[in-house]
Formats: C-alpha cells, sequence, structure tokens
C-alpha cells in the first residue's frame, strides 16, 4: 500500500464489494473524495480505521423513478390496481408550480441522503431540469412519450422531442454531457404508444439507454390478445372506449418488443405478470437483433398498486440482468433502494442479501452505462459509500 498520502479506511462487518462480500477483517481504502484505492485485510491496513457497522456497499442505483410525480405523496390510494392508479395519476398531475418544485427538491435530497447516487428517472415535463441543474446524483433522463395513434404521432413525438432538447440543453450548457446527465426518448409502455410511434422511437433512440414499463397488470395482455379487458376504461378516460392498439393475439412483450431494432438497451420496467414463456421471448429476440436487456423490479410500488410480486424466483432462475428501482411518491411511501432491498428480502429470504445488492448496485450502473465510475468498490471508480445498518437502514459516508 502506498504511503505518504491522505485516505480515509472503513471496516464493517461485512464489506460488499458490488460482486460479492469481501474476506471476513477487510478494510476498504478511499481517497478523502470516495475514489477507492484497494481493499486490504486489516493487518495490514494500518491506522485510523473508521468502523462502519454492520456492512458497507457500493452507492445505491434507482433504475427507475419519476421524480417529477414527488408531489403526489400520499395523494393516491394504494390497492386499486394499475387502471384507476393511471387515472388518479393523470388527474392529479396539475398542482401550482411552486408545490412541483418544492416536492422535487425534497424528494432528491431523500434519494442522495439514503445512499443513491444514480436515477433512471421518467420525465414527461422539464420540471426536473432545475434540481437535478444542482444535484450531485447522476440522472439519466427517459423523456417518456405518450402516442396513443399513429394519426397523431408525429405531433406527439415532436412534442416530446422539444422537452428532450431543453434536457440536453442544459448538458451542454452545463459541460455535464456523458458523465452526471444523459438523456433519451423512449415510449411509456405497450398500451400508451401506437405503431407509428414506437417505430420513430426506435429510429431516434439507436445504441441509446431507453426504458419501458412492462406487463404490471393482465389487462395489458389482454388488450393485444383480444382487444377488449380493463384497458377499455382507460381509453374512455382518454380518448373512446374502444382500444387504439393492434389485435395481434400475442402478449404485449412479444407484440411490441419486435418495433426496437437499433442495438439500445432496453429496462423492462416492472414486470409483474411476465410469464416465463415471455422472457424466453424476449431473450431470445435481444441476441438475434442486438439489444441488452435488464428487467427492473420495484417491488414496493408493485405493493402499492396491484398488491402482487412480480415472479422474482423466475427471472434468477433463468438467469436475467435484474435491477432496482422505486418508481415514485404516488406508488411509494419512500424513494429508498435500501426499503426496495428489504422488501425483497422480507418476501425472498433464501435469496441472498449480496445478490439483492449486486441488483441494486453494479447491476444498475451497468444498465445505465455507468459502471465506469459507479457500482462497485473497484480500484479508480467513486462510486459512493453507504453503511447499511442490521434493518436496511441507509447512511451515506462519502
Amino acid at each position: 500500500m502506498k504511503t505518504g498520502m491522505m485516505q480515509r479506511k472503513f471496516r464493517a462487518k461485512q464489506i460488499f464489494t458490488g460482486e460479492a462480500m469481501a474476506p471476513a477483517g477487510s478494510v476498504l481504502i478511499t481517497s478523502p473524495e470516495g475514489v477507492i484505492i484497494e481493499i486490504l485485510p486489516e493487518t495490514e491496513a494500518g491506522d485510523d480505521i473508521e468502523d462502519a457497522g454492520e456492512l458497507l456497499t457500493p452507492g445505491f442505483i434507482n433504475a427507475h423513478c419519476h421524480l417529477e410525480l414527488s408531489h403526489l405523496k400520499n395523494q393516491v390510494p394504494p390497492g386499486k390496481g394499475l387502471i384507476s392508479f393511471l387515472m388518479d395519476v393523470v388527474g392529479k398531475r396539475d398542482f401550482e408550480p411552486a408545490v412541483i418544485a418544492d416536492a422535487i427538491e425534497k424528494a432528491e435530497q431523500e434519494m442522495y441522503d439514503a445512499g443513491i447516487v444514480a436515477v433512471g428517472d421518467i420525465s414527461n415535463t422539464t420540471d426536473t431540469i432545475e434540481t437535478k441543474r444542482k444535484s450531485r446524483i447522476a440522472w439519466t433522463n427517459f423523456i417518456e412519450v405518450l402516442s396513443f395513434s399513429d394519426e397523431k404521432a408525429n405531433d406527439r413525438i415532436a412534442h416530446y422531442q422539444e422537452v428532450l432538447h431543453a434536457f440536453r440543453l442544459l448538458e451542454q450548457n452545463t459541460g455535464t454531457e456523458n458523465t452526471l446527465f444523459r438523456s433519451s426518448l423512449v415510449p411509456h409502455a405497450p398500451y400508451s404508444i401506437s405503431p407509428q410511434s414506437f417505430k420513430m422511437i426506435n429510429e431516434l433512440s439507436e445504441r441509446q439507454v431507453i426504458s419501458m414499463h412492462n406487463q404490471e397488470t393482465p389487462g395489458e395482455d389482454e388488450l393485444y390478445k383480444s382487444g377488449g379487458g380493463d384497458f377499455l376504461r382507460f381509453f374512455g378516460f382518454f380518448v373512446a372506449p374502444v382500444s387504439p392498439m393492434p389485435i395481434t393475439g400475442l402478449s404485449s412483450i412479444r407484440s411490441v418488443l419486435p418495433h426496437f431494432t437499433r442495438q439500445q438497451t432496453l429496462l423492462l420496467i416492472h414486470n409483474t405478470y411476465m410469464p416465463e414463456t415471455d422472457m424466453f421471448f424476449a431473450e431470445e429476440y435481444a441476441e438475434k437483433s442486438g439489444l441488452s436487456l435488464y428487467y427492473c423490479f420495484c417491488p414496493n410500488a408493485n405493493l402499492y398498486i396491484e398488491n402482487v410480486l412480480p415472479p422474482v424466483k423466475q427471472f434468477i432462475h433463468n438467469n436475467r440482468k435484474l435491477v432496482i428501482g422505486t418508481d415514485s411518491y404516488s406508488s411509494n411511501y419512500q424513494l429508498s433502494i435500501a426499503e426496495e432491498i428489504r422488501t425483497l428480502h422480507t418476501h425472498f429470504p433464501d435469496i441472498p442479501i449480496a445478490t439483492l445488492l449486486q441488483w441494486a448496485t453494479l447491476n444498475g450502473a451497468e444498465a445505465l452505462k455507468r459502471d465506469d465510475k459507479l457500482g462497485s468498490f473497484s480500484k479508480g471508480k467513486q462510486p459512493g459509500i453507504v453503511s447499511l445498518d442490521s434493518a436496511f437502514r441507509p447512511k451515506r459516508l462519502l
């Protein structure tokens, strides 16, 4: 170990590296700013070691959030199902701008304090830009399109391109391009994007990181299989009580995934009702078409909206690439990845803690293409350092 340089030294009962638990008795050595130097046995680490408690982990990656909905905390009743939830959210978005801005500021600070270092954040508007301009969190901004009909696809895409332009202008003006701030155009969900809209988004997102909500409720598949089901109530709220989507006789993911052909990295969000056969289809399609797929779980939001969890064990059994998100304050009581880990551990106690932590750190960093600096205690990275106690309460150390 080099001497003569300022260092921070941390020990804990367990140190999670991003991929596995370090050997017992290890010490994490960093620069004062948190750049990783090495992990050493305590017998070789010297003096001035700080005791960090139960467990040390790299900073968390929140792979799916809607920061701009933070003003909806405690505004949307839980347990009503996705269709009622969506209509509640749309009906309650229009608060005073000052109320929205204040809620966004508080939520961003909450995530930072909870050890979150990067976020894949859904933005339908520019409401979060000012908060993100000052933030110490790395933001991947998913400018999310809703476009129900082919006839209006050009106008809808043009509208969201204006939002995207505002985010990319901030990248240029602040010099944060390709570091703390990245933005791309993404589809909302299979039930809210017409075929022509999917085609346009595909062409505008070549080789980019994008996201899409996937199979949150059984009605999503029914919509594409028969043109009926619960979503007719949703469409009646927006346009007319008939489905604007094509009837394919297939599940929603089988119907829309082939729209993506430009080597994107695609985060499929929620996956609450995704059967194993659709997992096989998605992976086979991704392999032959050059897509990279990640599956994001937001367990507390799933319980809040539908009171059900995705088939987590099935995804593990099939060796899928998994990440974790919080969703928004419209569907959660907090924006804490540590709380999402706690919920997964409670419901699936036989999944190793190291596995859950990898989803929340290195896997998330890889999904957002930020693993050059974040996600693990590899030499030269600056991933953030978080202490977790036995109750999964996080404390940010660096």
